[in-house]
């Protein structure tokens, strides 16, 4: 297949792209560049030995989607990984946040309706469950948008019945919705990993900037949850097993809608994430507990066991891999991309 990855520059779509290519597809890139580097492109030749154009631009502009079809199409499907995505960080920019992650999806739709896709991934997410004690969220969970904490949950649940409504009318086209939960991790070769610009708002990115000195501690928001340590807990997955679960999406596409939670099912606290990351630098790392965030559950994790009984996909590697491969890239890069 031939492949268009809306935010294919990103964390998640380099190595999805990664993934493509090594099972024999083609991928093309298109993103903005605001949260990631062109670097990307040559980053992913160099593991791969294989080329993945990259287009310039915003995917919520039809006129930017026309130009990468227009160079490098004909696309058999389009993964959407366009999209802002802190928690935090959309309750206090809410309408930034409806009007990226809604507008990048009509704009991917309209044109690769127009030139007969085949397949659109969506990019979701675990945060679209609204009832705390549906734990471990299947995919049949409580979704009320009502009910959901903060703007970026509201935006992909949002997204998500945008896209069943337009495949009910475009009933040939197979939609897959891709839940996932927290993805950490770097690719084996040091090459490629999450490198935010700015601040990072999630984990995994924050400790490892502390253990290379960019950043002076750690903040732990929140201690009171009702969890075994306080902290709260999240089902991290390593970012080369959820680029691997949108290549068997992808394999596996039929006609319909579908949804799959992508997770390990294995809660992990905060302070379990960061004992695991001490172990792989070999040293204690500053850290303090700071107020709970808004918008924060107590703990998300998933049953994924239908990904695997549909799609034949289950989550690899352990915590301590996913540390210990964040570890090897933020050595080999510490100044990301701009290093």
């Amino acid at each position: 297949m031939r492949v268009l990855l809306a935010g294919g520059a990103g964390y998640i779509g380099a190595h999805t792209a990664v993934a493509l290519l090594d099972a024999g597809h083609e991928a093309v890139l298109l993103d903005s560049l605001d949260n990631t580097s062109a670097i990307v492109e040559q980053r992913i030749a160099q593991i791969t030995g294989k080329e993945a154009p990259l287009v310039t631009g915003d995917a919520a502009d039809d006129e930017v989607v026309e130009s990468a079809f227009a160079q490098h199409g004909p696309f058999d499907a389009i993964i959407h990984f366009a999209a802002r995505k802190a928690v935090g960080e959309s309750t206090q920019q809410p309408l930034e946040y409806y009007a990226n992650n809604l507008d990048s999806t009509f704009a991917l739709l309209r044109v690769g309706l127009a030139h007969g896709i085949r397949s659109f991934v969506f990019s979701s997410t675990g945060t679209v469950y609204s009832d705390p004690a549906d734990l471990p969220f299947t995919e049949e969970s409580t979704r009320h948008l009502v009910e959901l904490s903060n703007p970026y949950s509201r935006s992909k649940l949002m997204n998500e019945v945008v896209l069943q409504d337009v495949q009910r009318v475009h009933p040939e086209l197979n939609v897959t919705s891709l839940r996932y939960f927290n993805p950490v991790g770097a690719h084996a070769s040091g090459l490629i990993g999450e490198d935010p610009k700015g601040i990072p708002n999630n984990l995994m990115p924050f400790v490892a900037r502390v253990a290379v000195g960019r950043l002076e501690r750690i903040n732990v928001f929140g201690d009171d949850y009702d969890t075994p340590d306080g902290t709260g807990q999240r089902d991290y997955i390593h970012v080369v097993d959820l680029a691997e679960g949108h290549v068997a999406a992808l394999e596996k596409s039929r006609p319909g809608f579908f949804a799959y939670n992508l997770g390990t099912g294995q809660p992990v606290s905060v302070l379990e994430l960061i004992a695991s990351f001490e172990r792989a630098i070999g040293r204690e790392l500053p850290k303090v507990i700071a107020p709970r965030r808004p918008g924060d559950m107590a703990a998300t994790y998933c049953d994924p066991s239908k990904a695997e009984r549909e799609l034949g996909w289950k989550a690899r590697f352990t915590i301590d891999d996913m540390t210990r491969d964040v570890w090897n890239w933020q050595q080999k890069n510490p100044d990301g991309y701009q290093g």
